[in-house]
């Protein structure tokens, strides 16, 4: 009788260890991701820790090569924006990552693209004002311009730190080809938005943008910005200042699930838009994806696409 009852008071410690590590476990996975340290799968990376820049706040670059890569190789680049979202689940919000690394090596191995390079550009808390089009304010009403704060809108000095300070160093550190023919721009949302807003803004400069998921609704835009009249206007932006037809390589996609569910109704009109400027299929695609969602997980699934269009051999 005695030993039993030792041994049933060994129970409360049992559970209380279960407990305990149940704790930990939960703590380890819901930790904050460390993106200090991303690893790629294939190919290799280098860090450029706080790039400084006078035109925006210092933020992470990330370059990404493949395996055989030597500097002064003849290679294309492309700058990607969200950069910390591009090779490494484990160091991601949400433990998703665009997969750039194992789909870019994967087309190279097959032979399937030009050799090239990928920059990627950690964005920071003013992401939104950042890849906003600011001068899509020109073509909407006054009103709705007043309802916003525009001098918040930092998408101009964005690009001006892309083209100004971070291109010319890439160019002078790696070698890599340098002439609009083979630089190339890429990102999902908000950053399709910056992508082809800089195609517009610097055509001598980028030789062709990849725009996936675009977030033209313009929708869950914060107080004062009236996503449908900006939505119209960034359209009218487009139709007045891109460039002459053919002369760029533009891409465009979107899924049919969460956000994505919104975007063909603003992406038909952009169509129109561009077509009738003259655009053939050849340098322009549109693509609609049944069942992509508007995540990383998605644009890995189809990043082949857009690789291929602006890099195939």
């Amino acid at each position: 009788m005695a030993a039993e009852k030792k041994k049933r008071k060994k129970w409360p410690w049992i559970v209380l260890a279960i407990v305990v590590l149940m704790v930990a476990l939960a703590a380890w996975f819901m930790r904050p991701p460390d993106n200090s340290v991303i690893f790629a799968s294939k190919g290799t990376l280098e860090r450029f820790p706080q790039f400084k820049s006078q035109y925006v706040e210092p933020r992470d670059v990330i370059v990404w090569m493949p395996l055989d890569y030597h500097n002064e190789d003849s290679v294309d680049v492309v700058y990607m924006h969200d950069g910390q979202m591009l090779f490494d689940a484990a160091a991601t919000w949400n433990h998703q990552e665009w997969r750039a690394d194992e789909v870019t090596d994967s087309l190279l191995q097959a032979g399937l693209i030009r050799p090239c390079i990928i920059v990627g550009i950690f964005n920071t808390s003013d992401r939104l004002t950042e890849y906003f089009p600011a001068k899509a304010s020109q073509h909407v009403p006054d009103a709705v311009k007043q309802e916003a704060e525009l001098e918040k809108l930092g998408s101009d000095n964005y690009l001006k730190f892309i083209v100004e300070e971070l291109k010319p160093f890439i160019d002078e550190y790696y070698k890599p080809l340098t002439s609009r023919e083979h630089t190339f721009m890429m990102g999902s949302s908000m950053g399709g938005l910056i992508s082809l807003y800089a195609l517009c803004e610097y055509p001598q400069v980028f030789g062709g943008v990849a725009c996936l998921s675009s977030h033209l609704s313009m929708a869950h835009l914060p107080d004062g910005f009236d996503g449908e009249s900006w939505a119209t206007g960034f359209r009218e932006y487009v139709a007045h200042h891109l460039p002459e037809a053919n002369g760029s390589l533009i891409y465009m996609d979107h899924g049919t699930e969460d956000f994505d569910a919104d975007y063909g109704k603003y992406q038909q009109p952009l169509d129109s838009v561009i077509r009738g400027k003259g655009w053939d299929a050849s340098h322009y695609m549109t693509r609609v994806y049944p069942g992509h969602r508007h995540r990383e997980t998605s644009w890995a699934e189809r990043l082949d696409q857009p690789l291929l269009f602006l890099l195939g051999r």
